[in-house]
């Protein structure tokens, strides 16, 4: 009869399971976490069948940095522009040149506003200089040289929409490629944009055409999309690689395809006398990027070795040329599926590539169905059939179940270019699986109590369970590991405690020192002991663990918004906010049970723990919550920190790098992304004792980002001191802390 009632209640939670992946399926709700995943496994579809190779039919020019060294920092002169493009289109022949970079602000580089002023001013009656510069006119208005040169050629600019609202246009949008009205009665959601940044009319009149450059932005920050048609003001304009695509073929239509304006439209055909090509569209209008590979999987040509005629003529003649740039400094690189800092000027000749190549992958309305319809009968095939097996044939058939469903999702994928989302599926699959197993495990399994006891006071529950299932690997002998230690210590932690009854002060700790063990035990961390106020724990032992800096830096951070939240119940039973120091650093260190006879405890020590609890004490002195060491941020290059300074603590010669972590990089805005920059400015400026740029940099710094304030204010007692005791030229940028 328990056995009964107990399948019962599996098959009860197992249905109620697939209906939650059901809904999420049908778009009845959204689970955040498996839209997070589906991107994930789309970009490893994409990685995994990326044909690789190059195209002999796009070429990048480049304003790599070779080219701005050689040439001048961008922007360039148009006289410049003007001779690369006639290089590309008269010598090279090149079918058409598109530019990924925009011309919005007038050339005055050649002086001609200055002469113009004069001649309206002082020398107003001087005939001689009048006629001088009525000559020069048409050589020094460098805008008019490229607006000429742009006449009569296969030249197509580019430009960017922008949605924040009440930002000033520039420049002259080309005209639309589809006139307002053009959509009327059709569901598509097509991107609409609040502002624009375009070429200067003259220029814009005089190109063959114009397309953006504005790639979608998905929710993780990944560029996967790029909208072929957008509306501004009613009308709509078309993307660059589409405009490029028109000006190669020369006669073409564009013909939308709606088979159900209730749908909206679901592709749209380039008709041209080459054939018809038909570009699989989302419900934005957008068109999945078809990558080749990783970055530079196209022919990139530098910019300056055209201008300086290193090219050999012919090597670009009846080929696509796209002008972008590859340099950091021009900051058009995007994150993608195959890359994180992709030029942004690849994704146009990619999806370019993929017109030519009718090789854009969709997702039609109907795929919702099929996805449903998966979900259902893995789902209800599983929910039914796991509770009434035994372990191994249990695990068989839910690795069969799915591989089968893997394996359907790569068919679509491969052979009909079609983009099914998996992330649902599979996640349902592994819960169901695993929902089954847990319930075996807690009906099992009571042999561990003896091993608990051992290591369940330092160790997370999780890690005591990975550790029992194989305890003869496990000692508490001492040895020599690269891991990761914390301290963490409260700020004003005697002043405090003076103002509080005993009673009280305990049930404060009580409660602060469990929230942040819960934070360390769910990051892996070994909690060493606590001192007093002070916590200490360590990752990497004994259970190994590669990731063991990132979990202490993670744990770390979770740990001050932690504090935070306490603030409020504290407030309401009358205590004190808190501030807590954390200081982080990973080395070589001694771990395993240390003691007495009468008492022993399984630490670590060393100099690297030693170098961690002088980081903590740190903390008060560059007003920061965390400081991590050199070689816990060497461990960490995909985080975002803030360099502090270089330092030498009480007890070592060599001075050290400290760091404060902000976080992942893709989680910081621009703003953020600036100030961090101009921070490191002002660290390079001090370390070259330049106090005058340094403090100037610091002054905007403090009034601009009011997270680096106190920061600015320590760096500038330090400038003003240094300047009435300079420190010479031997001078390495260390400070020296004599305290512990």
């Amino acid at each position: 009869m328990r056995g009964i009632k107990a399948r019962l209640s599996r098959y009860l939670l197992g249905g109620l399971l697939v209906l939650l992946f059901l809904g999420h399926g049908a778009q009845v709700w959204r689970i955040p976490l498996l839209e997070v995943l589906d991107a994930y496994f789309y970009d490893v579809r994409v990685r995994l069948s990326a044909p690789g190779g190059g195209d002999d039919r796009v070429a990048i020019i480049d304003l790599d940095e070779r080219s701005l060294a050689a040439e001048g920092r961008w922007p360039w002169s148009r006289d410049k522009v003007a001779e690369l493009v006639r290089r590309l289109v008269d010598d090279h022949g090149v079918a058409v040149l598109g530019f990924d970079v925009v011309f919005a602000e007038p050339d005055e580089s050649s002086g001609i506003r200055v002469l113009e002023a004069l001649a309206q001013g002082r020398l107003r009656d001087n005939r001689t200089y009048q006629e001088s510069l009525r000559g020069l006119r048409s050589q020094l208005d460098f805008d008019g040289r490229l607006a000429q040169t742009l006449k009569g050629r296969p030249v197509v600019l580019g430009f960017y929409f922008s949605a924040q609202e009440g930002m000033p246009t520039t420049g002259a949008l080309p005209p639309p490629v589809l006139p307002p009205g053009s959509f009327a009665g059709i569901a598509t959601a097509f991107t609409r944009w609040q502002s624009y940044g375009a070429n200067l009319p003259a220029l814009q009149a005089a190109a063959a055409g114009g397309g953006h450059f504005n790639p979608l932005v998905d929710f993780d920050g990944v560029s996967r999309r790029v909208p072929l048609l957008v509306e501004y003001q009613g009308a709509y304009y078309e993307a660059l690689a589409l405009a490029v695509l028109r000006a190669y073929f020369g006669e073409i239509t564009l013909r939308p395809g709606i088979p159900d304006p209730a749908a909206g439209m679901e592709w749209l055909d380039l008709v041209s006398a080459a054939g018809t090509y038909r570009i699989p569209v989302d419900e934005r209008a957008a068109v999945l990027i078809p990558y080749r590979g990783p970055a530079r999987s196209f022919t990139y040509i530098s910019a300056t070795d055209i201008l300086k005629g290193r090219v050999p003529v012919g090597q670009l003649r009846g080929r696509i040329a796209l002008l972008g740039t590859s340099a950091p400094g021009l900051m058009d690189l995007r994150v993608t599926p195959v890359g994180s800092a992709y030029p942004g000027v690849e994704i146009h000749a990619n999806l370019i590539a993929g017109i030519l190549d009718r090789n854009i992958r969709e997702r039609p309305p109907y795929i919702l169905g099929v996805e449903v319809a998966l979900l259902l009968l893995s789902g209800g095939l599983l929910a039914f059939l796991l509770p009434r097996l035994s372990p191994w044939p249990a695990s068989f058939l839910a690795m069969g179940m799915l591989l089968a469903v893997i394996g359907i999702n790569f068919s679509l994928w491969h052979g009909a270019g079609l983009v099914l989302p998996l992330a649902a599926t599979v996640s349902m699959i592994l819960l169901l699986y695993g929902m089954d197993m847990a319930w075996g495990y807690f009906v099992e399994a009571r042999s561990k109590r003896q091993f608990t006891e051992l290591f369940g006071q330092y160790v997370p529950p999780e890690l005591v369970d990975e550790m029992a299932r194989n305890p003869e690997a496990y000692s508490m002998e001492g040895r020599n590991e690269t891991l990761t230690v914390l301290f963490s210590d409260v700020r004003n932690f005697t002043h405090l405690s003076e103002g509080m009854n005993p009673r009280e002060l305990v049930a404060l700790m009580n409660e602060y020192l469990g929230a942040m063990t819960q934070i360390i035990r769910r990051y892996r961390g070994t909690l060493d002991k606590y001192i007093g106020d002070a916590i200490m724990a360590f990752w990497g032992a004994p259970v190994a663990n590669p990731d063991h800096a990132r979990h202490a830096v993670l744990a770390a951070l979770e740990m001050q918004t932690a504090l935070r939240l306490l603030d409020e119940p504290f407030k309401a039973r009358g205590w004190p906010p808190l501030t807590i120091g954390v200081g982080i650093n990973t080395g070589v260190m001694t771990v395993g049970d240390m003691g007495s006879p009468v008492r022993k405890a399984y630490t670590v020590m060393g100099d690297a723990v030693n170098l961690a609890s002088r980081l903590e004490g740190l903390t008060k002195v560059y007003g920061v919550g965390i400081i991590v060491g050199e070689a816990t941020r060497a461990e960490l290059p995909d985080m975002a920190f803030r360099e502090l300074d270089r330092v030498r603590v009480k007890g070592k010669d060599r001075g050290v790098s400290i760091y404060e972590p902000l976080g992942s990089r893709a989680s910081l805005g621009p703003e953020a992304l600036s100030a961090l920059e101009s921070w490191q400015q002002v660290l390079t400026r001090y370390h070259q004792q330049a106090w005058d740029q340094a403090e100037a940099q610091l002054l905007s710094l403090e009034n601009t980002a009011p997270a680096y304030a106190a920061l600015c204010r320590l760096y500038r007692d330090r400038i003003a001191h240094l300047r009435q005791d300079p420190p010479g030229p031997e001078w390495d940028g260390v400070t020296t802390y004599q305290a512990k």
